[in-house]
């Protein structure tokens, strides 16, 4: 698992099939803006390039790893569409002809209950629906009504069960209320508030398709962008989903850095997995967080209890616009981060001669 994955604007205009760069932002009128501004940071980047330049280094320890299941956040619209959002500061577009910079990293299941996925408007998100669709990706957390929106994406690993997903958004993340997949309407599998009423809605969505040997898996796109604290409220939230609502992995993101983790009941919760792929490079303005550092979270779960048995982590970085190995400083300071704030959790990572990271917990 990773966080968002956001292939539109910058990253979409090095790709071979960039996008009219257009876009209706305060401060920027075209995406190749922040090509020029990652370009006068790091360096030229060479264009176009491969659709699978973006993941660098993540391929060769996707290979290490050989998981199961790959899943991430897609946090942009897939489509040629021009009805932008009006009123939001923010609109990700990639091409829908760019689509094999997400399959060249073999994704099985993506995320798209965010607050991006209606930035070109309902015709945006069917046809980024439609092109996840042609090209065998899974998804789930949007549709064309709150039926298919809530529907789960079921991975069968044959022997070895099967990994249950839900995606749900959250109004903190900065998901409009009107964005909220109706009946005749599509758009995002909103979560209103993380209430009682909330986790027996989800308990229900679970017990439905749950079945034994199934590790269940809630990606949850809540709260902002910068911050470590992880308010009580969600906290509590994921507590009960591990423990009365039959969730055995919380998948977070929104935040734009990693934050703490923990393990409850044996489960593991990631509160906010940090960005892994972004134009944000050359950007001013919180550089103190390391937005530009992410991980790679290779989870491994019994599936018989649901229960961690392990999680691995990878550092990067983010630099021209592809995804590299983060240097042995940088995993020391993630290393750092993960401590001090999983100490609250009874969590803290261990680094190995390979900077690779490690979970150990109570």
């Amino acid at each position: 698992m990773c966080g968002d994955v956001m292939t539109g604007r910058g990253i979409d205009q090095i790709l071979p099939y960039p996008s009219i760069p257009v876009i209706y932002e305060p401060f920027m009128k075209s995406a190749l803006g922040y090509v020029h501004l990652a370009e006068e940071l790091n360096g030229p980047i060479k264009r176009p390039v491969g659709f699978s330049y973006i993941w660098g280094d993540a391929l060769n320890e996707l290979k290490l790893a050989s998981p199961d299941a790959r899943i991430i956040n897609l946090e942009t619209a897939v489509t040629k569409s021009d009805d932008y959002w009006k009123g939001k500061e923010i609109n990700y577009r990639m091409n829908p002809k760019n689509i094999p910079c997400i399959t060249s990293a073999g994704i099985d299941c993506c995320s798209l209950a965010n607050n991006h996925v209606l930035d070109w408007g309902y015709a945006g998100l069917t046809e980024t629906l439609e092109t996840l669709k042609s090209a065998n990706v899974k998804c789930a957390g949007a549709g064309l009504n709150a039926k298919e929106a809530g529907t789960p994406v079921i991975i069968d690993l044959g022997r070895k069960g099967r990994v249950v997903f839900f995606s749900y958004g959250s109004e903190t993340s900065g998901i409009a209320l009107n964005w909220a997949a109706l009946e005749k309407r599509s758009g995002v599998n909103l979560i209103e508030d993380f209430s009682d009423a909330a986790v027996s809605r989800i308990k229900k969505e679970v017990r439905e398709v749950k079945k034994k040997g199934d590790a269940v898996i809630a990606s949850l796109h809540w709260g902002g962008n910068w911050g470590y604290k992880v308010p009580k409220e969600q906290r509590e939230f994921a507590h009960a989903l591990v423990a009365e609502a039959g969730i055995d992995i919380i998948h977070g993101h929104s935040s734009h850095h990693a934050k703490g983790i923990e393990v409850h009941e044996g489960h593991l919760i990631i509160y906010g997995c940090g960005d892994f792929i972004n134009d944000y490079e050359g950007i001013g303005g919180y550089e103190h967080y390391r937005g530009d550092l992410g991980l790679m979270y290779f989870a491994e779960v019994d599936p018989e209890s649901g229960n961690l048995t392990g999680l691995r982590m990878t550092p990067t970085q983010m630099k021209n616009f592809r995804v590299n190995r983060a240097s042995h400083e940088d995993a020391e300071w993630l290393t750092a981060v993960l401590n001090r704030e999983g100490k609250q959790f009874g969590a803290k990572v261990e680094m190995d001669a390979d900077n690779r990271l490690e979970l150990r917990w109570d």
